[in-house]
């Protein structure tokens, strides 16, 4: 079904404008930036910018415009000023990577797979592979040497549990991604529960976790890692970021397209018209936050010393649902140059849908 078809579901006419939830006023977690965090942005944008020789005018428009470095101030607040960078420098990479694999073929998100984790499981040198069908260049691609980079500078600091949940969740973020380019391919649209699913992984939230730890200079133990009550509170914070960005991104995600979002499946599969859609995945964050701050309160105690850890790194997924949050209106990813004002009014005009 074509994207104008799904946003008059529910409707008579095509909507001109939705109305976003307030989830800023429902989010009563402080908001704090880090004190290095503008001249850290600055130097990791930079770093990516001049890292990219392949990148057009428009594309460096919008890495700068992006304001990933921005981001990593507000989640990361706590982090020394050298892990910031290391960790600035990872979050423009890593939005880097989902635009390079928006639009990918299920192929040629593989070979971005191998090239990337190569980087990750093989520290020393670049081993192209040789599997029948996947075989990669003979020279490290540039994913492949940016993913070196900032690998090498976070590696010293990173603590063996820390390190393999990296790793291991980045791996889960390119099978998610290799999912979804399959149901591309294939112009398959995915019912809500499956879509939620892949989405947890999509996000590229759990690998940011990851990094959580190594901004503190901690690494959990493994019986608090499992333990259910932190594994709810990691997917609070996921689904929070995760589709709270899916309200935010609809509006230039539905002008190029783009089906990999929750209320394009809510309005496909549920007939909610495009504000019901909206509001519906707007009530879910609000639940979120709520059930968050609840699990809050379940924490057990493992002695000080773990407590301690605990408590840091749950400060550190608050200041990511709270960061995520303020800063979706101060990028210019989603609302351009007018996110202050949607910010206060909370009304998004639909953009156009660009021709193909």
């Amino acid at each position: 079904m074509a994207i104008e078809q799904l946003i008059t579901q529910g409707g008579s006419e095509k909507p001109e404008s939705f109305i976003l939830p307030d989830l800023v006023s429902h989010c009563k977690f402080a908001l704090t930036y880090h004190i290095d965090g503008d001249e850290v942005a600055n130097q990791s944008v930079n770093w990516l910018d001049s890292s990219c020789p392949d990148l057009n005018a428009k594309q460096r428009r919008a890495l700068h415009g992006l304001q990933a470095g921005e981001l990593t101030a507000y989640c990361y607040y706590t982090a020394p000023k050298e892990r910031l960078r290391v960790i600035s420098d990872f979050m423009n990479y890593l939005f880097h990577l989902d635009n390079i694999s928006d639009g990918m073929m299920t192929k040629d998100t593989n070979l971005l797979s191998d090239i990337v984790m190569n980087a990750f499981w093989f520290t020393d040198k670049y081993i192209p592979s040789t599997a029948v069908g996947r075989e990669s260049l003979r020279e490290e691609p540039n994913p492949g040497k940016l993913a070196r980079d900032f690998w090498a500078r976070c590696l010293p600091d990173c603590g063996p549990g820390a390190q393999e949940r990296f790793k291991e969740t980045m791996q889960l973020f390119f099978e998610a991604v290799n999912i979804e380019a399959r149901a591309r391919d294939e112009g398959v649209l995915p019912d809500l529960e499956s879509y939620i699913d892949v989405r947890r992984d999509t996000s590229g939230c759990k690998p940011c976790w990851a990094l959580i730890e190594y901004g503190l200079g901690i690494d959990l133990p493994d019986f608090v890692v499992e333990n259910p009550i932190i594994q709810a509170l990691n997917q609070g914070a996921n689904d929070l970021v995760t589709w709270s960005n899916d309200i935010f991104s609809y509006n230039v995600e539905q002008a190029r397209g783009d089906q990999h979002n929750m209320i394009i499946i809510l309005m496909h599969y549920h007939g909610l018209s495009l504000q019901e859609a909206v509001d519906y995945v707007g009530n879910l964050c609000e639940q979120t936050i709520n059930a968050f701050v609840e699990n809050r309160a379940k924490l057990p105690s493992w002695g000080a010393e773990v407590d301690d850890m605990v408590s840091k790194y749950v400060e550190g997924l608050e200041a990511w649902i709270v960061g995520s949050l303020h800063w979706s209106f101060q990028s210019r990813r989603y609302f351009g140059e007018n996110g202050q004002e949607v910010k206060k009014n909370r009304v998004v005009k639909l953009l156009p849908r660009r021709q193909s």
